[in-house]
C-alpha cells in the first residue's frame, strides 16, 4: 500500500504583552503571500520570501511598533520557525541541504542551509543601519535567530559584496526562500537523510 504524503502545512498564533501575531504557512504552496505587519519593508521582504521559495504564507501580525520594530520582527520570526518545525516533523525523504550565491544588483549574498535537526545560525553580514519604512536593518539577523531556534535548522548567510541596504536585505530573504525550497523537496524516497537514521 502507497503511503500517502503528509500535508506540509500549519496554523501558528502567540500573543504576548508585545504582540498579537497569526500565522499560516505552507510548505509545498505556489508563491502566495497575504502578509499585513504595519512595517511595509519587512512585508516586502517576507513577500519575497515567500514567491522565491515557493511557499504560501498569511501573515496578520500587531505589536507595540510605538516603541520600535523589534518585538513584532523577532516574534513574527519565532512563529516562522515553529511553523517550519511543525512542517517539517515527517524529513523522511527530503533532500535535506540546499544552497545558492544570489546576486541584486549591487549586492551579492551566499545562502547555505541544513535540514538537520540542530539550531545554528552564522550570520556574516556587514551592513550600515538604517531605518527603511519602520525597519531597523540590524533587526535582520535577529529575525533569521529567532527563525533557526525554533525550526531547528542549520543557517549560514554570508554578504559577498553590496553597499545598498534594501538590496543585500532583499537578496538574503530571497535566497533564504529558494534555499528551503530546496532542502524541504521530497525527493521521492522515504528514508530520512541522516546515517544516524533519525534527524
Amino acid at each position: 500500500m502507497k503511503k500517502e504524503k503528509m500535508e506540509r502545512k500549519t496554523k501558528i498564533s502567540r500573543k504576548t504583552k508585545e504582540t498579537d501575531i497569526k500565522l499560516e504557512f505552507d510548505l509545498d504552496g505556489s508563491g502566495v503571500a497575504n502578509i499585513k505587519t504595519s512595517i511595509p519593508f519587512f512585508d516586502h521582504m517576507l513577500e519575497s520570501f515567500t514567491r522565491h521559495g515557493n511557499f504560501n504564507m498569511n501573515i496578520k501580525a500587531s505589536g507595540d511598533l510605538e516603541v520600535d520594530c523589534h518585538h513584532l520582527v523577532e516574534d513574527v520570526g519565532i512563529c516562522l520557525g515553529k511553523a517550519l518545525f511543525e512542517c517539517l516533523k515527517d524529513k523522511s525523504g527530503i533532500k535535506r541541504f540546499g544552497s545558492i550565491l544570489l546576486p541584486m544588483d549591487d549586492a551579492e549574498v551566499s545562502v547555505s542551509i541544513d535540514i538537520g535537526g540542530r539550531a545554528y545560525l552564522r550570520y556574516s553580514v556587514d551592513i550600515e543601519y538604517e531605518i527603511i519604512d519602520g525597519f531597523e536593518t540590524d533587526i535582520v539577523e535577529d529575525f533569521f535567530r529567532a527563525l533557526v531556534s525554533n525550526s531547528f535548522i542549520n543557517l549560514h548567510i554570508n554578504k559577498n559584496t553590496g553597499l545598498n541596504s534594501h538590496h543585500i536585505i532583499e537578496a538574503i530573504f530571497k535566497a533564504s526562500g529558494i534555499v528551503l525550497h530546496e532542502a524541504s523537496r521530497r525527493k521521492g524516497v522515504n528514508s530520512i537523510p541522516s546515517t544516524k537514521g533519525l534527524i
